[in-house]
């Protein structure tokens, strides 16, 4: 079967600042094993990307290393209202940290958060991370401010059905759910394997999700790679490598009857080119064998992190090859397009 390659609108590649985890080269090598043509780069680097000088920074990086398509996130902070709002173009989106997260980009204020609501240009995208009443907090000041507003990582029964209730309403928002939220619960991993933000959710919480699919606009990675050694003991970081299961996952589902193509297809392709405003990629496509079945395993793949919390699980679905504006950039397990040769979006 032949898609337009996939789009992820929520990575952490990792550089500058935690290379030793990931970094463009990697991060993007992983990209296009899972099928993926094209992500989006989360802001909560070290140092954190903010303002023109760490936004060229990090292009200037992304230009030499990727292998995939690319764009990147501004982060809000307390204090770049009225200068990040002149880099919208030049950015994958805002990105408005409002719960438990690390670094310095947490917005405490909700008067920040308006701010940056009402400068950012509306038509281009605002990401928050927000949870259970956070997230019903700034959704009223988006539909306040008269702009469009996307949901990172949605993973309760209270937020899908609070999403769907502000739908039903006409708030413009959309959301994205992660497959970790959609196939694991806080029982399923041990101990630091399972910190992730936002954490993982009981059953109920998993079944939400599912019950709600019409109300998920697409599904986003959250890709988060950490190295093994860092998840073993007290402590360890939040996040989990997501890149190269993802769509196997889903694929499994549509198997087993829980979803369609089309679901899988628009979620991950035409849905996010919508919602973010991203231009078609020409000459672009990935070939997948809906028919062969593995067990993922962490061996195969192309990040530094090295471990999924998938390890063994049973799949159907491959990406055989991928094709890049008319180049041949993967095939059967091997990358070949060299870094540098992705693109910015933007």
């Amino acid at each position: 079967m032949r898609w337009p390659g996939l789009i992820d609108p929520h990575v952490h590649m990792r550089e500058p600042g935690g290379t030793h985890k990931e970094d463009w080269s990697s991060g993007t090598a992983a990209a296009l094993a899972g099928g993926f043509t094209q992500v989006l780069a989360m802001p909560n680097t070290d140092p954190p990307v903010v303002d023109n000088r760490s936004l060229t920074m990090v292009h200037g990086l992304a230009e030499k290393k990727a292998h995939c398509d690319f764009a990147q996130y501004l982060g809000a902070t307390p204090d770049n209202a009225k200068t990040a709002c002149k880099l919208a173009h030049k950015s994958a989106g805002l990105k408005l940290y409002l719960d438990q997260t690390y670094g310095p980009l947490r917005l405490d204020s909700m008067a920040l958060w308006q701010s940056h609501l009402q400068a950012w240009p509306a038509d281009f995208p605002v990401v928050a991370h927000a949870e259970g009443r956070t997230m019903a907090a700034v959704i009223l000041l988006a539909a306040l401010s008269q702009r469009p507003l996307h949901l990172a990582h949605v993973a309760t029964r209270e937020e899908i059905l609070l999403v769907k209730a502000a739908k039903e309403r006409g708030i413009n928002i959309t959301c994205e759910v992660t497959p970790h939220h959609l196939f694991l619960t806080i029982d399923d991993l041990a101990d630091g394997w399972r910190e992730v933000r936002p954490r993982l959710g009981t059953g109920s919480d998993v079944a939400a999700l599912w019950e709600n699919l019409p109300v998920i606009d697409c599904f986003a990675t959250d890709h988060a790679p950490h190295t093994a050694a860092e998840k073993v003991g007290e402590n360890t970081p939040p996040g989990f490598p997501g890149l190269e299961t993802a769509l196997p996952l889903l694929l499994t589902a549509v198997h087993e009857g829980r979803m369609f193509l089309e679901d899988v297809s628009n979620r991950l392709g035409k849905n996010v080119r919508q919602i973010f405003r991203i231009p078609t990629q020409q000459d672009t496509w990935i070939e997948v064998d809906l028919e062969a079945k593995r067990t993922l395993s962490a061996r195969h793949m192309h990040s530094k992190a090295m471990w999924t919390p998938f390890e063994g699980w049973p799949v159907r679905g491959a990406v055989q090859t991928v094709t890049l504006r008319g180049k041949k950039v993967y095939q059967d397990g091997r990358v070949l397009s060299p870094p540098g040769f992705g693109k910015g979006i933007r």
